[in-house]
């Protein structure tokens, strides 16, 4: 048995790093070619891997449940508090009305089209109430979509997960044991849960505590806080999962969380290494689970299977997003993204595959079959179209922002794109220093490998769909070339160019370049620091705690407001600090009427500035 599984482990982990190569390679999320690689070697053609390869259902149950757990927590750990309140409303209504939806319309579906009875149909329909971080961060890693459509898909994702799993659960004993009462049934639920959150708070304040006062060697404590992380991950998985099955997925998404949230020492590293386990465990998951798929049991369900698969992605989804972003500020082709992009992930799978085993032992063949093969079709429809086409579907509604291209990957241009892509800014940085991509890609920034000055590597990198391009490297000539490349050659609405020579400022704009002077911006900047240091300290922090927009009027609804009147619906911790007109810049006074294509430009703290933006964009 040992040396057997030797080569199904080395095959699936080779077929999943290649899955993740190529998909990079291809833009499209890697859980896609994950799952066909694993019919591929499944039992249906190939036949390498099988139920077998692992030492029966058990076994593998085991290993699907672990790799949950660490595919859950690194989900959870990315959701920061700050990302939340990109969408605090959204999010919440999204796994409380919007699952409930999903779980009534989807087992209407099962029970209308496959005559199912009710307890089979709601056991499926709250299976597949689950997106999952599985199936949503590989989308998201490949469309960037603004903060606030990603913060509600991936919160969704992570906390649909766990209730997912747990109501599942309790439905399930229902369908073995159809006498039970409702108080059990919602006692059940909740004693899973609250057993969940409770034990991944105790490990998540063992795992703090650690970190933050026990001396883990001053040699390798980064890389002991990466193992300390994992192991609490898994303990917290473990303990939960021992006292309540799956109670377990609820306890380690709390931790991810609660320790994603804790300013932990050695963040980043943590959050590196986390995720390349990831991306292991999700070959493991995916490919294991998917080699597991019968044919034969797709087939019999005929096209009433696919019918509910196809019901439940394009009629009960779209009804749950819009109903849960209703009088948001969510614009309509945003929320038909989040409607058309919503692949059920692992753990439907990984339940339904258990479910079914223990069905079959009791004789209840026909509910198995059923259930897992409106599972895995279910699966199979979301994540090879939806997931397969996101960034089609996104550049058809148009909800990908417009991109920035930096020219130049050294320390200035760098430094812009963390200023801008912490503003939700679509950045890309092309470079053809191999030092400075390796870096540039390093600390995590999109990086087109190329020669800026040259017409056919600023079009890959994105130039014909960039609204602004900045040519920020250490060489005027080169600066000036790409300025003027971009001018004439794409319709790019803002162009800027850095002169390192202060001489050469004149003869650039002489050109029509707007230009940034290296050494008058650090004259500029010295003398904020003595003349106005106040000043001069919070304007280092924009883009952190505070910041300053502008935004163009445009919308009917504000043309003829004065500043008083608008700031009576502006959000608390902002302020209009200049309105543009013509050229002309000044601070208004209270009775200043906007005119359309005025500039407004807002101060104050990021979340409230960024608010003020979204309220100005609604009302347009």
């Amino acid at each position: 048995m040992s040396s057997a599984i030797i080569p199904v482990v080395a095959t699936i982990i080779a077929l999943g790093v290649l899955a993740q190569v190529v998909a990079a390679r291809l833009q499209v999320p890697s859980v896609l070619f994950l799952i066909l690689a694993g019919i591929v070697v499944g039992p249906e053609v190939l036949g390498v891997v099988t139920l077998k390869s692992f030492g029966g259902i058990e076994t593998l149950s085991g290993i699907v449940g672990l790799s949950v757990a660490i595919i859950v927590f690194e989900g959870a750990f990315h959701l920061k508090l700050e990302k939340l309140r990109e969408a605090p409303g959204a999010w919440l209504r999204l796994v409380t009305v919007g699952a409930a939806i999903a779980l009534v319309g989807t087992a209407l579906a099962v029970r209308v089209l496959l005559n199912a009875d009710w307890g089979v149909a709601f056991l499926i329909g709250s299976l597949l109430v689950a997106t999952g971080p599985t199936v949503i961060t590989p989308i998201l890693n490949v469309v960037p979509v603004r903060d606030r459509v990603g913060a509600a898909l991936e919160t969704e994702g992570v906390v649909n997960d766990v209730t997912a799993a747990i109501l599942a659960i309790v439905v399930f004993e229902v369908v073995v044991d159809p006498n039970r009462s409702s108080d059990v049934i919602v006692r059940d639920f909740i004693t899973r849960l609250g057993t969940g959150v409770l034990i991944g708070l105790i490990v998540t304040g063992a795992v703090w505590y650690l970190l933050r006062y026990v001396d883990l060697s001053r040699g390798n404590a980064p890389q002991n806080a990466r193992l300390v992380v994992l192991a609490g991950a898994l303990v917290a998985y473990g303990a939960a999962d021992t006292l309540y099955s799956e109670a377990g997925i609820a306890a380690v998404a709390t931790a991810g969380v609660v320790l994603g949230n804790a300013n932990l020492p050695y963040e980043e590293e943590i959050e590196a290494f986390k995720g390349d386990v990831t991306l292991v465990v999700l070959s493991f998951v995916f490919i294991g689970l998917a080699a597991l798929l019968s044919f034969e049991t797709l087939l019999d369900l005929g096209f009433a299977g696919l019918a509910v698969a196809v019901v439940a992605a394009a009629i009960v989804r779209p009804i749950a997003v819009f109903a849960s972003t209703a009088g948001g500020r969510y614009e309509r082709s945003e929320r038909a993204f989040m409607s058309a992009v919503g692949p059920r992930g692992i753990i439907p799978a990984s339940v339904a595959t258990l479910f079914a085993a223990e069905l079959q032992t009791i004789g209840m063949n026909e509910a198995a079959n059923l259930l897992v093969g409106t599972v895995f079709l279910t699966i199979l429809l979301t994540v090879v179209v939806e997931g397969g086409f996101a960034r089609h579907i996104a550049q058809a509604l148009d909800v990908i922002p417009m991109r920035v291209i930096i020219v130049g990957g050294g320390t200035v241009g760098r430094a812009l794109a963390e200023r801008l892509e912490d503003r939700g800014e679509n950045v890309v940085i092309v470079e053809n220093r191999e030092p400075a991509v390796e870096r540039a890609r390093n600390e995590g920034y999109a990086v087109h490998k190329g020669d800026g000055t040259d017409t056919d590597e600023l079009r890959s990198a994105g130039a014909e769909n960039a609204k602004i391009l900045v040519a920020s490297t250490g060489d005027d000539d080169v600066n000036l070339l790409v300025a003027q490349l971009a001018d004439s050659k794409f319709d790019v609405d803002t162009i800027i160019a850095r002169a390192n020579n202060p001489d050469n400022v004149d003869a650039f704009e002489d050109l029509g370049v707007r230009t940034v002077s290296s050494s008058l911006a650090t004259a500029w900047g010295i003398d904020n620091i003595i003349e106005r240091p106040a000043l001069s300290n919070w304007m280092t922090e924009i883009g952190r705690s505070g910041d300053v927009q502008e935004v163009e009027v445009t919308s009917e609804d504000l043309v003829g407001l004065t500043i008083d009147e608008l700031d009576e619906d502006l959000p608390a911790g902002v302020i209009i600090a200049l309105v543009g007109r013509d050229g002309d810049n000044r601070v208004p006074d209270a009775d200043f009427t906007l005119q359309e294509g005025d500039h407004l430009t807002f101060l104050g703290r990021k979340d409230a500035v960024r608010n003020a933006l979204d309220w100005c964009h609604a009302e347009a």
